[in-house]
């Protein structure tokens, strides 16, 4: 999946000999006997590979498979990456890159949707999370790693692809014809409706946390100082960078722990904590999330949430609980490993069970929202467990929505209303605002 937290890390240390590791215990020096057992074993197919497969294959060849085995029976996000791999991880993270601006992943060998990027081709296009994309320009797909599927999509801003779909509950398949764009994200866009600040936040690039802080203070220029509140869409947002996402909960906070972060040893914890100075004036503020809201964007969603600085409103979330470093061993290489768990200010761990919302409103205005299955972290294969006790019906069953949320999406377009999530949280808002414009600017 090419959603993820992403932290850089020095260049991992390579040991050129094994007298060079102390054996220090008789312990130690057991595990280091075992080892050697298994890389022996490991040598041995190596070495029989090479001299007697049926066609000659280089050692870049074997070595690699062997390293993407490894990882493979790792978590769904940890990788190793080179040459164009590597280099459209740091454009994706760059939040510029040319292609259709899909999040995807591998279930049973089939590449699946985890959600389209707003205002790119394949979200104008009408592509779904959930969708399962069986064809690029009908080369099957079936069978390639994540990597690959992903360079097929992606190419050159101009050039034309066409994606074959298959939609859970339609009978046949059917093709989508894109023109690839040049993807240079604007993580953040902003607008003021009912004097209610709406900050969509859809990325978790290198600028995101400026550019939220640039739209607070648009909106309050906009509404001339006094806006009711605010609402932050986090729907359909993979993710991104850890401290990104810290800046973005800080603008919203005023003092506390936004994120904490705990590796394999439990010493091992690492905290974030917003600095004086709430951009958002303490007024009221709605969270938007749903099935695509993961990562860096579960960190903000969590963070507001457990201080009470914020309602969620939506669905629950991805579930994308842990931390990827990016280690560079070469300058055409890198290693990507899940090195820990984040935790939110309370001490919940999202991984797997992703955040559950304070008021569930399903998106009425979508005609497909009930048919459409939720591919969620926990339904990805090997997905990293939480520490937390997770209960089965928390992950299997979401809860259920207010039944006066019944209207058809014929019924909302006839009202004009195009996304019924976003029209909820504004008319809530502006029941909860503290008083007109002028008794807002009072109570500051």
């Amino acid at each position: 999946m090419k959603a993820f937290v992403a932290k850089l890390l020095p260049p991992l240390a390579v040991v050129g000999a094994l007298t060079l590791i102390p054996l220090t215990t008789s312990s130690v020096a057991a595990a280091d006997a075992d080892t050697m057992k298994e890389l022996d074993t490991f040598m041995d197919v190596f070495n029989q590979v090479r001299a007697t497969y049926v066609d000659p294959v280089d050692d870049h060849t074997l070595i690699k498979g062997a390293i993407d085995g490894m990882l493979a029976a790792l978590d769904p996000h940890s990788s190793y990456m080179e040459g164009t791999d590597y280099s459209q991880l740091k454009t994706t993270t760059d939040g510029n890159y040319g292609g259709v601006g899909l999040s995807v992943t591998i279930e049973d060998g089939a590449v699946k949707v985890i959600t389209p990027t707003e205002d790119t081709p394949a979200d104008k296009a009408g592509i779904k999370a959930g969708d399962y994309i069986t064809h690029v320009d009908g080369e099957l797909l079936y069978g390639l790693d994540l990597d690959e599927a992903v360079d097929k999509m992606r190419g050159n801003p101009g050039t034309q692809t066409t994606l074959t779909i298959v939609r859970p509950g339609r009978d046949k398949p059917f093709d989508v014809k894109l023109t690839r764009a040049r993807i240079e994200l604007r993580p953040v866009k902003w607008e003021v409706k009912d004097g209610i600040g709406i900050v969509n936040i859809n990325t978790f690039a290198g600028n995101t946390g400026q550019a939220t802080e640039a739209a607070l203070t648009a909106i309050d220029k906009a509404t001339g100082g006094h806006p009711l509140g605010y609402v932050v869409d986090l729907r359909s947002n993979p993710g991104g960078l850890l401290n990104e996402a810290v800046r973005v909960s800080d603008a919203f906070l005023d003092r506390g722990e936004i994120v904490s972060e705990r590796g394999r040893d439990k010493k091992d914890v690492e905290n974030w904590y917003a600095k004086p100075g709430d951009m958002s004036h303490g007024l009221p503020i709605i969270v938007l999330t749903d099935v695509g809201t993961a990562s860096a964007a579960e960190i903000v969603a969590g963070a507001l949430q457990d201080h009470r600085r914020a309602i969620v409103m939506g669905e629950r979330s991805f579930g994308k609980g842990s931390v990827q470093g990016v280690s560079e061993l070469t300058p055409n290489s890198a290693l990507r490993l899940t090195i820990a768990r984040y935790y939110t200010p309370s001490g919940r761990s999202v991984q797997a069970g992703g955040i559950e919302p304070d008021i569930v409103v399903p998106q009425l205005s979508d005609p497909d929202y009930k048919t459409r299955p939720a591919v969620r972290e926990a339904d990805l294969r090997r997905h990293l467990l939480s520490q937390a006790a997770v209960k089965e019906d928390v992950l299997e069953n979401d809860s259920t929505p207010d039944p006066r949320f019944s209207a058809t999406s014929e019924e909302l377009e006839k009202k004009g209303i195009k996304d019924f999530q976003l029209d909820y949280a504004i008319k809530t808002l502006k029941r909860l605002a503290p008083g007109t414009p002028s008794t807002v600017a009072k109570s500051r």
